[in-house]
């Protein structure tokens, strides 16, 4: 077994990172266990169980098995818990605002916590638009039982090229999605079957890619610049959570945002965090 420690770019607010993967947690495919999460990664090509240890100086990973390479281990979990970002910068720009300040007292070390995956991310966040988080996670888990592979007990979230296979009656079948939403889905899984898409575009240039995609509009666009991309200046003023903490409509949400910049998504992951997560 491996061992690998990965270390956080100043406090981590390890207690909100493991709010926010519990709220989304795909049943079969994803467990928490106090401060422990534990999925199927693949590594070096092929499927391991790991498990991730999270605590406020950063993150343990254990790995099941001896891997080839345990730095790009190490950049993966850096880069989807966010740990090389510099938080304290950030709070100190918002500590003065009236909405913000009294959420970055209250949770320093907040972080954007993405994905392991981008066609992953992209695909949960289809399955999961217009319905509730309960909702979504029943979706996911669906097509995780039906084409997830197996390893100790969990199964593997599908890659694009196995579900790229499947007609859109058969992603609708298996999931109980609307046909409307398997479409969509079967339109990524077709788009991602070779590989990342997304990574290394220019934030305005994913954004024109993902809503060039039918069935995907700007709330899916920006949830994915902020939570696939990292992207850290991504407002969405189309979120309804956003949007009642702020007590805004649309229009003067992302007018408001604009103080935020450039950490607007530092400034949303506050927001959903204080009214969703915890």
């Amino acid at each position: 077994m491996n061992v690998i420690r990965v270390p956080a770019r100043g406090p981590f607010h390890h207690e909100a990172a493991l709010a926010m993967l519990t709220a989304h947690a795909i049943p079969c495919a994803e467990e928490l266990d106090g401060t422990t999460y534990r999925r199927i990664l693949d590594i070096d090509g092929a499927p391991a169980r790991v498990a991730i240890t999270l605590d406020p100086q950063g993150a343990t990973a254990s790995v099941d098995r001896t891997i080839d390479d345990p730095r790009s281990l190490a950049a993966l979990i850096r880069r989807w818990f966010d740990l090389d970002t510099d938080t304290d910068r950030i709070e100190r720009q918002f500590a003065t605002d009236p909405t913000l300040g009294p959420l970055v007292a209250r949770r320093p070390g907040l972080r954007i916590i993405g994905y392991p995956d981008e066609f992953e991310a992209v695909a949960t966040t289809v399955i999961g638009q217009q319905v509730s988080l309960a909702a979504a996670r029943t979706f996911a888990s669906r097509l995780v039982a039906a084409h997830g592979n197996p390893l100790d007990g969990l199964r593997a979230f599908p890659d694009a090229a196995t579900l790229a296979q499947l007609s859109v009656e058969e992603i609708q079948g298996c999931t109980g999605l609307t046909h409307t939403r398997a479409r969509t889905l079967h339109e990524v899984s077709n788009r991602w079957a070779d590989g990342s898409l997304l990574h290394n575009l220019p934030a305005a240039d994913a954004r024109s890619l993902l809503l060039g995609i039918t069935g995907i509009g700007p709330w899916t666009a920006d949830y994915l610049l902020v939570r696939a991309l990292h992207h850290p200046d991504t407002f969405a003023p189309a979120d309804l959570v956003a949007r009642r903490a702020l007590g805004l409509d649309q229009k003067a949400a992302a007018t408001r945002a604009q103080e935020w910049a450039p950490y607007r998504s530092y400034a949303l992951l506050h927001l959903w965090t204080d009214a969703a997560y915890l």
